[in-house]
């Protein structure tokens, strides 16, 4: 016993007497290594990291209720007065079960916990606790009865003058760690740490932007004292990481491109114009003399060509593509998917025959001959050598490299991480590349010159004549007859059908899903209030009832868990038409093209931004039959005779409705949900544009006021103190975000 405690008063001993925030987390009070190594799993190794481990959700114990007004769906806060003697038997093995009756004005609860026989001594006769959980209704002859069975509890003291808190964080777990746990250690870190951790923002700043300090940012996102607490510390933080990101940009914005790439002066492109079907537009003519601009010259090009989907980003990847041939060099285009890049092949292949222009596909089902054969002609430097290359991440191989490699294109450019971009334009050798990359997502002018302030940018605004615009309806469930018959209707024309839904299975219990009452994750917190959101449709569910329901229909699910070469088989059926509906969560590629597939359906359609809608609507309308976009939601358009919208969906599906122009719907998008759809998938979570910042906050949300406060803030900053020399920890505090990678708090 005496060897334990002195061994127990070594350990002690070498705890910090008070951690700093770069102390391990194993000088907070029990944490042990054992405790350590599950932290680690979570990327947490720091005070600093765990303060940083944010909430995922918060229990919202604040929205008291009756027990008849108690939810159906979710759990619920109830205040209760016991109301009888805990009793607590033995059950079968070691299990004991503790039960007593607690009551409100409305009705009489039994109270129910499995495991604790302890609790008997806890709820005393006439004590008030505030319990939250599921409350289960039954109907008897002699009234309703209401059951809860384990709890959490907090006891209502009337002497105390502490009121209990509205919110409860729920945090990430992983094997080792539980919520209680967690909650005790966050709030050691907060109280011995907090304070200590650099502010870089300046003062004048966050003053001007009415921002409350760190420490009560960190506090409050933790253990919020009521919502508008919540709120502030959110939009604090959020503004940090936008600040920090719009800094990062424009500072490389600013940044001396270095000359060594090869200048393509031969730019004659009439040849490949004339084999075009169709003549390009003023907006595709104008990113083309961009591009012809840029390549001319021995600074190597960095540009975004940004445009809608089916707007002719191809055609002038394709112009970009030849200029480098007729220069004597090699392109290679890369594309997230073996279905993109098959299918830029088919399109791009026969042009450049007819110009003699040699093109290659190179993916994961190219046989080994052949990609011997392809490797072995990029390398070449004589006649047989191979001009374009079109492929996956197999072009990013250790052995594939190229002989004049002097123009990179890569197809949805948020796919690729930098480093994978990075790896391919350095395939040239001891020359650097022309490098110009696509995007389908239409991104509001302010925003795009944020997210790529390090790159030059080609907005094409324009479609071609001759489009067909997509016929678009936003229904409420009530329309679901009208819905299945329109899947009917398009299988019996011949046409294919997609149906996309925000989850892939059905939730454990409503709480994820709940912003009245239950669970609220950070992306329902907004300064009017609470978000109120209907249950989700699940993937899987909803392909199995349309099994039922049509069984003379193939219908296949795709989402996100399946393996690559799962989702690669079911696309290429679905593009092969052998699928006639295809059951989908968002994973559905952006640019493939299924010309047959005529209806898209989209549940929940209160759940996406308006970007994300007019993206999944550009999956159809791409053949000659006429195409229909079925927004199903609970709070449908304006226009379809839905009022008292309490979530501004209402109105986004509207917009829907009116227009079918991708930058209309971006800026609308903008204004009413913020930054943080466009940040999700311009990469700001798996892609880390800006070395080790990590987006915790902005990516769920926000809104646009704050984002342009953020980045114009950055921007005058930059300008007038370009080296940050009058912000020195500002200034190292981005060095370390650059080089320390993603625990960079």
């Amino acid at each position: 016993m005496a060897a334990s405690g002195n061994e127990n008063k070594t350990v002690k001993s070498r705890r910090p007497a008070v951690p700093g925030p770069d102390s391990p987390v194993t000088s907070l009070s029990g944490v042990g290594p054992a405790r350590a190594a599950a932290y680690g799993k979570l990327g947490v190794k720091t005070v600093r990291d765990l303060i940083y481990h944010i909430p995922r959700a918060y229990e919202n114990r604040g929205d008291v209720r009756t027990l008849d007004e108690a939810r159906t769906d979710g759990r619920t806060a109830v205040v209760l007065t016991v109301s009888s003697v805990p009793v607590t038997a033995r059950l079968r093995g070691r299990m004991t079960v503790t039960k007593f009756r607690a009551a409100d004005d409305s009705g009489v609860c039994e109270l129910v916990f499995f495991n604790q026989p302890y609790l008997r001594d806890t709820f005393v006769m006439d004590s008030v606790w505030r319990f939250y959980g599921t409350v289960e209704r039954r109907g008897t002859r002699s009234g309703v009865r209401y059951r809860m069975t384990s709890p959490s509890y907090e006891r209502c003291s009337a002497e105390s003058s502490a009121r209990l808190p509205d919110f409860v964080s729920v945090y990430p777990l992983t094997e080792g760690l539980s919520q209680k746990q967690i909650a005790a250690n966050v709030e050691e870190a907060l109280r011995v740490s907090a304070a200590a951790v650099p502010d870089v923002l300046p003062d004048d700043i966050r003053t001007a932007n009415r921002l409350c300090t760190l420490s009560f940012a960190l506090k409050n996102i933790h253990v919020p004292d009521d919502y508008a607490a919540l709120a502030a510390a959110k939009r604090r933080l959020c503004f940090d990481e936008l600040f920090l990101f719009s800094l990062l940009m424009a500072e490389k914005s600013g940044r001396r491109r270095e000359p060594g790439a090869f200048p393509c002066t031969r730019q004659n492109i009439t040849p490949l114009l004339e084999l075009l079907p169709y003549t390009l537009t003023e907006a595709q003519k104008s990113a083309v003399r961009d591009i012809a601009a840029d390549m001319r010259t021995d600074i190597p090009m960095n540009r975004i060509v940004i445009g809608d989907v089916g707007c002719g980003k191809t055609a002038v990847a394709a112009a970009a593509i030849y200029i480098a041939v007729l220069s004597g060099r090699q392109a290679a285009l890369m594309a997230p998917t073996e279905i993109l890049a098959t299918q830029h092949f088919e399109s791009l292949s026969p042009l450049f025959s007819k110009l003699g222009v040699s093109v290659a596909l190179l993916t994961g089902s190219t046989s080994a001959a052949a990609k011997r054969q392809i490797k072995q002609r990029l390398g070449s430097a004589g006649e047989d050598r191979l001009d374009v290359v079109i492929g996956t991440h197999a072009l990013l191989t250790e052995n594939t490299g190229f002989s004049s490699l002097a123009l990179v294109v890569t197809d949805e450019q948020h796919r690729f991480g930098v480093a994978q971009r990075a790896a391919l334009a350095e395939k040239a050798g001891g020359t650097k590349t022309h490098v110009l990359t696509m995007s389908a997502t239409p991104i509001p002018r302010s925003l795009a010159l944020v997210l790529y302030g390090d790159l030059d940018i080609s907005r094409i605004e324009e479609m071609p004549a001759g489009r067909r615009k997509v016929e678009t309806l936003a229904v409420t469930e009530s329309s679901r007859p009208l819905v299945d018959s329109l899947i009917r209707a398009t299988a019996d024309e011949g046409g294919q059908v997609y149906i996309v839904c925000p989850s892939i299975d059905e939730p454990q219990d409503s709480m994820s899903d709940t912003a009245d009452g239950g669970e609220v994750t950070l992306s329902d917190i907004t300064d009017a209030g609470i978000k109120k959101r209907p249950p989700l449709k699940a993937a899987k569910v909803y392909a199995e009832k349309l099994r039922e329901k049509f069984p003379d229909l193939t219908v296949a699910l795709i989402h996100g868990r399946m393996k690559g070469a799962e989702k690669e088989a079911v696309m290429t059926g679905f593009a092969a038409g052998d699928i006639d509906v295809l059951v989908s969560t968002t994973v559905i590629e952006v640019g493939v093209n299924v010309p047959n597939a005529t209806l898209m359906i989209v549940e929940n359609a209160e759940r996406f931004g308006l970007s994300q809608l007019h993206q999944l609507r550009g999956r159809v309308g791409r053949g000659e039959k006429k195409s229909r976009c079925v927004l199903v939601s609970e709070e449908s358009a304006g226009a379809a005779g839905i009022s008292g919208s309490t979530s501004g969906a209402g109105d986004r599906l509207e917009a829907m409705v009116r227009t079918d122009n991708g930058f209309e719907i971006a800026e609308a998008d903008l204004k009413t949900r913020g930054p943080g759809d466009f940040l999700s998938r311009a990469g700001s979570r798996d892609i880390r544009q800006s070395g080790g910042l990590r987006f915790r906050f902005a990516d769920l949300g926000g809104d646009a006021p704050l984002f342009a406060a953020a980045s114009d803030s950055a921007r005058r900053l930059i300008a007038s103190d370009p080296g940050l020399d009058g912000h020195p920890e500002l200034r190292d505090y981005l060095a370390s975000l650059q080089t320390e990678g993603p625990s960079a708090g």
